[in-house]
């Protein structure tokens, strides 16, 4: 009877490891929410972004963007961001032929050309997603920081970037990708990044902070900053008093 009851209690432990693994409940909702948007994100692979002649071509009106990519560590900007930062840039082109470059920000990239279909501008992105924009995509690896086109070299009075990581080499790299493509003289630069970025940014490109504060539609626990070689006078708040 020992050796029966022995081979039951074996035969049940040999179920148990070919039972398959169990998620708890929390676990399966976001497997789920994760599989959801990693489907949305296939799809959208093939489709643009809405960039004007929809339905909605109002200031106010949104841009549909694909889905972020926390890999490549991606937060596209809130609606409000997106708009007042494109806006800026418009008003610094003002009505003029300069070229516009944006540096691993593709929220405003999608911004600029929804509020201005004719704006001469450049995204330059690690996502090869962004293809589907043309001759106004160049791939980006902030790695390989002046591995560029010729023809961007010094070509952009205004530049935009927003570092994928807030290290002192992504930010030093990128820092070296901005002065490749601004153009001599005065070009304006503008910085979207966080906080403890503030005395880097002085140090490598002289940027000061604004008291525009820009928002993520996904919350990020790390306060992001707006800075500028410029003074903006009003506009985006200002300057900080101390500068």
């Amino acid at each position: 009877m020992e050796e029966a009851e022995e081979l039951k209690v074996r035969k049940s432990e040999d179920l148990d490891d070919d039972d398959p693994p169990m998620l708890s409940s929390h676990a399966l909702a976001a497997l789920k929410e994760f599989l959801a948007e990693q489907s949305q994100s296939t799809g959208d692979n093939h489709s643009t972004m809405e960039t004007g002649g929809g339905a909605e071509t109002g200031p106010d009106s949104q841009v549909a963007l694909i889905t972020e990519d926390w890999r490549l560590s991606q937060f596209w900007y809130n609606p409000e961001t997106a708009r007042t930062v494109a806006q800026e840039v418009l008003t610094l082109c003002n009505g003029s032929d300069f070229r516009v470059a944006c540096i691993a920000c593709p929220t405003l990239y999608a911004y600029l050309k929804k509020m201005d279909p004719g704006i001469s501008v450049q995204l330059l992105d690690y996502d090869k997603r962004f293809e589907q924009y043309g001759s106004d995509f160049t791939f980006y690896d902030y790695n390989q920081p002046i591995e560029l086109p010729s023809e961007t070299k010094q070509a952009c009075q205004v530049v935009v970037a927003d570092p994928p990581y807030l290290s002192k080499e992504c930010l030093e790299k990128v820092a070296q990708t901005v002065s490749f493509l601004a153009q001599p003289g005065q070009p304006y630069l503008l910085l979207l990044t966080g906080e403890v970025q503030k005395d880097r940014a002085a140090e490598l490109l002289g940027l000061c902070p604004c008291n525009f504060r820009p928002q993520h539609s996904s919350k990020l626990g790390n306060e992001f900053r707006l800075f500028t070689n410029y003074n903006p006078g009003e506009r985006l708040g200002g300057w900080e008093q101390d500068n």
